[in-house]
């Protein structure tokens, strides 16, 4: 049984903020997979769904962002799920926007939700990294990360969301790699169509050099 979690903050007005996007993800799952209802459980909205077969279970901590871990580690607890098997969607700045990446353990790059995760739960669960970009200064960073989505956003938000939702069965079974391959083939652009060969023209007489 595989515990996933966005992480975001509750606030209505930060629903749509680059630092929510994995809220925007785990709800792109549970409406693709027919999630039960949201409830408020383990301070946070808690559901479960049959994802690929396997029963799952879908959090999103409402503490705010840096207690993200109290309501992580209450979730995994009552239900007894392993480190390994939690699986936590967040936003990636190191990441190009639409960028996927899942990695195990490692520390929390700045992140405060991850570096409350690994304050109460430890650090060796799934990360799958939802790229948003960097803003190129470090002092635009956090406008950046609580700015909301610009509208030219969607053109690969909205696709990315639909192909993590696609491919949430591999997370459901374990299979982290056929996950992030699965949203990469997704998301990516189609191939330009080859230009076809012209046809040779049919030889006229005006072609021919034989004297006629």
């Amino acid at each position: 049984m595989k515990l996933l979690v966005g992480l975001g903050n509750p606030e209505p007005a930060m629903a749509l903020n680059r630092h929510n996007i994995g809220f925007l993800a785990l709800d792109a799952i549970a409406r693709r997979h027919g999630a039960g209802p949201w409830r408020a459980r383990f301070k946070g909205h808690f559901a479960e769904a049959q994802i690929g077969g396997e029963k799952t279970l879908l959090l999103k901590p409402q503490t705010y962002m840096n207690l993200s871990g109290e309501s992580v580690q209450a979730a995994a607890a009552f239900y007894k799920v392993a480190l390994a098997d939690i699986v936590v969607f967040h936003d990636e700045l190191d990441l190009a926007p639409g960028r996927v990446r899942a990695k195990l353990g490692g520390g929390a790059a700045g992140h405060n939700g991850l570096r409350s995760i690994d304050q109460h739960c430890g650090q060796d669960y799934w990360r799958i990294r939802l790229g948003i970009g960097h803003p190129g200064e470090k002092a635009r960073v956090t406008g950046h990360v609580l700015g909301d989505f610009a509208k030219a956003d969607r053109a690969w938000l909205d696709p990315l969301l639909d192909a993590i939702a696609e491919a949430a069965p591999h997370l459901a079974a374990g299979a982290h790699d056929k996950f992030t391959t699965r949203v990469a083939h997704l998301t990516a652009p189609p191939k330009p169509e080859k230009p076809k060969p012209e046809k040779p023209k049919p030889e006229t007489n005006k072609d021919r050099d034989d004297g006629v």
